[in-house]
């Protein structure tokens, strides 16, 4: 069925709906639309009763019922309180006579004004220009998460914007592969800067630091102890969170070895250890665990996540890889639910040697805040898995990078000559950001970088000479620091640690102003793809330092710079710049049929 015959039978059901039920004296609102047009059974129902709690329910992001509603799905009814529970109903709103459906309809169906009000993002406050004669130093951690740019690609997908905070622009930027040159003499990884004007400000430059880590071939790998933490809760219970979760860890499977081993633990309102640690030479019974798998239930997150440590720790290979995959919509509503003891529970369990990573799933509840800062505590990484395809990016194109570290807390400090910079500005990074002194402090957690991955940050510049958007101090000195280089532009300073090593090391080096490209058109296609990516995260946050650069401007930019694309990413990129481009002139009522 055809976009624009979806949109006329969902137009129908709606009128429908609201004709047979007039006559009862019943208007559909957001609160009562599941119930007049999926209908009722003869007796009443709770959810009658309680038109406020049915109300936050849709409202929540429960789009079940909409599925059905949008694809003429709808089933006879149901008295089953297990299928309630796996739709995230209680029994006491929904009566046991409510129709609710035998399976959800496909996951690419969405109302835009049924958009979750549910998920939970971090505030993301966007960095200041700073001037240089004040604050000389800037200090962050790496990320190599990704997770945003997957889950911002799936809301404009099902035909809306993405909130600003869910729009972190550095895990937009690491989100593609850079063909940056590998490092050289068995370093853990090489570092590539370049420097061009600005795209969007002629009288502004952009700095971009690469990092790309050491690869190493999957054979190589060292032997993988794997927990796969596998949230079951009623929650799940949608294409797009447990089905869809099981065919992407299928895909991990498949690139198991003999040498390698997985245990799955689940967790809903209880805990279960379902597959003791077996070698992957036992691929047969770890895809029959997996395939076993059903939903339902409340969630209690924070013992499932005490007993994958336990089994990691059983499981333990020394000199290997330990890692557990915790995978869930992040919505822990049972035992420990409060986000910093979550946190710091995590944290103290990473002295043992076992990381965490987070595989987000689903649309409605997702705890997107939760999986992000929880895979940072974990020294993990974070990724968001809306489609198959994204599973075999994560899981097996990248699967070095997703589950081998080559390097760990990894700090970035940049000091700008105050001679030949005036101002600068982080672009992202701002929940990675660092005070100076912490730079040296081994104590002070950072990132992870993995085996092959590519780490990009970029800074907007103002050069000495050029219109800044600060008034300088009246009073202010005119040098930051003693020693005067006439020639550089910056000194980059860069901390890292063996993978089991607790003393950093220090490697360093000079920018120097020559190597400042006259042209935007001069930079390398990869410095061009990452501006337009950073521009296009910018813009999605409101352009609030991206001037009047519009989508159309971005995309030109990307489609130039596009290069070697042998996965289609860039690809993809462009289609969701001008995706975003026609969304951002729609009425935002409008539903939208994907």
């Amino acid at each position: 069925m055809n976009s624009l015959s979806r949109n006329t039978l969902l137009s129908c059901l709606l009128l429908l709906a609201a004709c047979a039920n007039q006559e009862q004296g019943q208007v559909a609102t957001p609160g009562n639309l599941p119930e007049l047009v999926v209908g009722k059974a003869a007796e009443p129902v709770a959810i009658d009763a309680q038109p406020a709690l049915a109300d936050k329910e849709v409202k929540s992001g429960r789009l079940k019922q909409k599925y059905e509603l949008a694809a003429g799905t709808v089933s006879a009814p149901v008295r089953s309180e297990e299928r309630v529970a796996a739709y995230g109903l209680s029994k006491s709103m929904v009566g046991d006579a409510y129709n609710v459906p035998a399976s959800p309809a496909p996951a690419s169906i969405y109302m835009q004004q049924a958009m979750p009000e549910r998920e939970q993002y971090g505030a993301i406050v966007e960095n200041p220009i700073k001037q240089v004669a004040e604050s000389p130093v800037s200090t962050f951690s790496i990320d190599v998460d990704t997770g945003a740019y997957a889950n911002v690609r799936r809301m404009l997908n099902a035909g809306r914007l993405p909130p600003a905070d869910a729009v972190r622009v550095e895990e937009m930027i690491n989100y593609f592969p850079y063909a940056y040159a590998l490092p050289k003499n068995n370093a853990p990884f090489a570092v590539h800067t370049e420097i061009a004007p600005a795209p969007w400000n002629k009288n502004h430059h952009l700095l971009r630091i690469g990092i790309k880590g050491q690869d190493v071939a999957k054979t190589n790998l060292p032997p993988s102890n794997l927990v796969f933490l596998v949230d079951v809760s009623g929650s799940m219970n949608s294409p797009e969170r447990l089905p869809l979760l099981k065919s992407a860890l299928k895909l991990l499977i498949s690139q198991l070895r003999a040498q390698d081993s997985v245990a799955l633990v689940t967790y809903a309102s209880g805990t279960q250890v379902v597959l003791e640690p077996t070698s992957g030479a036992h691929k047969a019974r770890i895809l029959a665990a997996l395939e076993n798998l059903r939903a339902g239930g409340s969630t209690a997150g924070a013992a499932g996540i005490a007993l994958a440590y336990g089994m990691a720790e059983q499981g333990f290979i020394r000199g290997g890889i330990n890692r557990i995959l915790l995978a869930t919509d992040g919505d822990f509503n049972v035992g420990i639910t409060n986000f910093e003891a979550l946190k710091n529970m995590v944290e103290e369990k990473r002295k043992g040697g076992v990381s965490l990573s987070t595989l987000g799933f689903g649309v409605g509840n997702y705890n997107e805040k939760l999986m992000e800062q929880m895979a940072d505590a974990g020294n993990g990484n974070y990724s968001y898995i809306d489609t198959l395809n994204e599973g075999q990016k994560v899981l097996v194109n990248e699967m070095t990078s997703t589950l081998a570290t080559i390097a760990k807390d990894v700090k970035i400090q940049v000091e700008f000559n105050p001679d030949v910079v005036s101002e600068y500005r982080l672009v992202g990074y701002e929940n990675r950001l660092l005070k100076r002194e912490d730079f040296n402090n081994d104590k002070v957690d950072a990132g992870e970088v993995g085996a092959g991955h590519s780490v990009t940050a970029i800074y907007e510049l103002t050069l000495k000479g050029n219109a800044g958007s600060v008034d300088p101090l009246r009073y202010g000195k005119d040098k930051a620091g003693a020693v005067d280089k006439a020639g550089e532009l910056a000194f980059l300073r860069l901390r890292y640690k063996e993978p089991d090593g607790d003393v950093s090391r220090l490697v360093e080096w000079p920018l120097h102003r020559r190597d400042v490209l006259s042209s935007f058109a001069q930079a390398s296609t990869e410095f061009r793809f990452a501006a337009a990516v950073a521009a296009f995260g910018q813009q999605l946050r409101g352009g609030k330092h991206t001037g009047a650069m519009a989508y159309a401007e971005i995309a030109q930019i990307a489609a130039e710079a596009r290069g070697a694309d042998g996965y289609g990413y860039r690809g993809e990129f462009l289609r969701l710049v001008n995706l975003a481009q026609s969304l951002s002139t729609q009425n935002p009522g409008r539903v939208i049929v994907d």
